[in-house]
């Protein structure tokens, strides 16, 4: 007696497509998938909210999100492209979708329109084989420092009309621009002491660590827009969109001037024939070191400066430290600068919760292993 169960057989050999909605009904459901896995990028969805959020902030968040992710499905499919291809090449900004480079290029590839298209990057070139690149020689002319002779250019053929693009787009216009960063550190947020403070860290913006390549991609999005404006619809690069929200074409992640703050206002006197208040006998309770039920306040519940401790502050602190964190040790480098295990050790519920967050974080680094 057989007792195997009846699976379906395995056939080999099926070509691969990619799961295209036909509706809208269809590309909702696929966003909301793309948004529960956690697959969404978070310059189109935002930072999920804190565990401890209200269900209604998960909620609303959760709408606006798969209504991002949908929006962006179905720009990408008026664009050729496939649903996930489309979350990989949009990025949001100033509330409008636009392609970064490699997707500005992919879609003019996938168009069938285009001939040839050629990118590359000259150091220093020589006016001569600026002029046999295709340049004008007008142009050529006037290019004479060596920031104007460092170059990413891009080269395209249209298919059908025969008609050829070349841009050039060199270092002295990147600096022009505001988008040429070469410093070798930046100010940014760093955690020290259970907080994030500002200071020096190294410079990990696109421009600093992939010149030659960014100014390839900067060549490609005025060239290809201006020979297949047809084909890309009016959608905008990453760069231009940056610039049309005026502002803001590179980010310094510059410290922001602290604000101004005022003095609270003192609490009105009581009335001397008003009777006690709960909040007020808990507050007696709490200096004299007891919780409602009697139990003795921990030091890990206070600050050293007799404030009360901030759950929600530690915890959403907490959750996005573990959201930066890139493996495995990240994660226990801050598990153990949190001081999670001495902070909650004699309140389960607490440390329970800590451990949910890690264990959903390690879960998202490695897929496979969490099953």
């Amino acid at each position: 007696m057989n007792d195997r169960p009846n699976l379906t057989a395995l056939v080999a050999g099926a070509s691969i497509s990619a799961i295209i909605p036909t509706n809208l009904e269809e590309t909702w459901r696929l966003s909301t998938m793309i948004v529960e896995a956690g697959v969404a990028p978070q310059a189109l969805v935002g930072r999920e909210p804190a565990e401890t959020a209200a269900p209604e902030v998960w909620q609303r968040w959760g709408k606006k999100a798969t209504s991002a992710v949908a929006i962006v499905i179905m720009s990408g499919a008026e664009l050729g492209l496939p649903p996930m291809v489309a979350l990989r090449s949009f990025t949001v900004i100033g509330g409008k979708p636009a392609l970064y480079g490699d997707g500005l290029i992919n879609v003019v590839r996938k168009s069938g329109r285009a001939k040839s298209l050629e990118l590359g990057y000259l150091r220093d070139a020589s006016k001569e084989a600026l002029i046999n690149l295709g340049l004008h020689k007008d142009v050529v002319a006037g290019m004479n420092t060596v920031d104007e002779r460092t170059i990413g250019w891009c080269k395209a053929v249209r298919i059908d009309t025969g008609e050829m693009k070349v841009e050039a787009y060199s270092v002295a216009d990147a600096k022009t621009a505001g988008l040429w960063d070469d410093r070798a550190t930046r100010r940014g947020k760093v955690w020290k002491n259970n907080q994030q403070v500002w200071d020096d860290v190294p410079n990990d913006t696109s421009w600093h660590r992939h010149p030659k390549r960014m100014l390839q991609w900067r060549a490609a999005g005025f060239g290809l827009r201006e020979l297949f404006g047809d084909v890309l619809g009016g959608i905008r690069d990453e760069f231009e969109a940056s610039e049309s929200i005026g502002g803001g074409v590179i980010e310094h992640h510059e410290e922001a001037a602290p604000a101004r703050l005022s003095p609270p206002s003192p609490p009105s006197p009581p009335s001397p024939d008003a009777p006690a208040t709960a909040e007020q006998h808990a507050d007696e309770r709490a200096e004299q070191g007891q919780h409602d039920d009697g139990a003795e306040v921990s030091e890990n519940e206070g600050e050293g400066d007799g404030e009360p401790f901030d759950f929600g502050a530690f915890f959403e602190s907490f959750q996005i430290a573990l959201a930066g964190a890139k493996n495995e040790v990240q994660v226990e480098e801050i598990w153990t600068e949190f001081d999670v295990e001495a902070r909650f050790q004699d309140d389960a519920d607490s440390r329970q919760l800590a451990d949910r967050i890690k264990e959903r974080r390690l879960s998202a680094l490695n897929p496979l292993s969490s099953g």
